[in-house]
């Protein structure tokens, strides 16, 4: 196994942190790791918000489902879905591009969250542990003031970055599902109830399944949370008609 497969396979997200700073070099490492990821006809659909004000940071940790530890952190970076400034390019130079359309948006999300995965291997490689936080979603009026951001501009992850503690290099990283649940030949191929308790019964006391699955459940799928940014996504959805 090579180094870059090794460390793809070990990362883990990290949620305590050192008081150690990211330097700047570290930092624009990190950058330009994300900037260089695959990106649809190299056009970058996507912007980063590199939120350097601690109020907004700790503001950011309450709408994000109240997770104190992105405070906590020594870097917080946003990744937003970006096409309108391409959009805006096009007509300023007279192309008289269509209205952005929802396909629209879901490419520009493939490249942002590209690009955030470029981001949190590069930092991995350095010793510096991050977080994915989907929960930035969550509470889009809110967020969209904060960060100011325009129509048809979105927060698809915000990132937290910082040197991790000895607790969290030693913890163990949780169990994936195996491939063969994972890959389908040729076609997708739905899973039976005795299939599914094969993929995920790992994740639980074997006696404990239908009671684990239903706990969680709760906790995410049917989770405030989860509800409330559905609604949010639905609410900036109508603005791409």
């Amino acid at each position: 196994m090579n180094e870059v497969i090794k460390e793809l396979m070990e990362r883990k997200s990290v949620r305590v942190y050192t008081d150690q700073p990211i330097g700047e070099a570290q930092k624009e490492a990190i950058l330009l790791a994300a900037a260089n990821a695959p990106s649809a006809g190299n056009m970058q659909l996507y912007s980063i918000i590199d939120v350097q004000d601690k109020q907004v940071v700790e503001r950011l940790a309450v709408l994000c489902d109240n997770q104190p530890f992105i405070a906590q952190g020594q870097m917080v970076l946003v990744f937003v879905s970006d096409y309108l400034k391409w959009h805006d390019a096009f007509a300023l130079a007279g192309a008289d591009p269509r209205p952005l359309a929802k396909s629209d948006l879901l490419l520009s999300i493939e490249d942002a969250m590209a690009a955030a995965m470029n981001a949190v291997t590069a930092a991995d490689s350095l010793g510096i542990g991050s977080c994915f936080i989907g929960d930035i979603m969550e509470h889009h009026d809110e967020v969209k003031e904060l960060l100011t951001l325009p129509d048809c501009v979105y927060p698809v992850c915000l990132l937290v970055f910082g040197y991790p503690s000895d607790q969290q290099k030693a913890r163990t990283k949780p169990e994936r599902i195996d491939l063969k649940h994972l890959v389908h030949n040729d076609h997708y191929q739905r899973k039976d109830g005795e299939t599914l308790k094969e993929m995920l019964i790992k994740k639980c006391p074997a006696d404990q399944y239908e009671n684990w699955l239903r706990a969680f459940c709760k906790r995410k799928y049917n989770s405030d949370f989860s509800i409330e940014m559905s609604a949010s996504a639905a609410k900036y959805l109508e603005e791409f008609k």
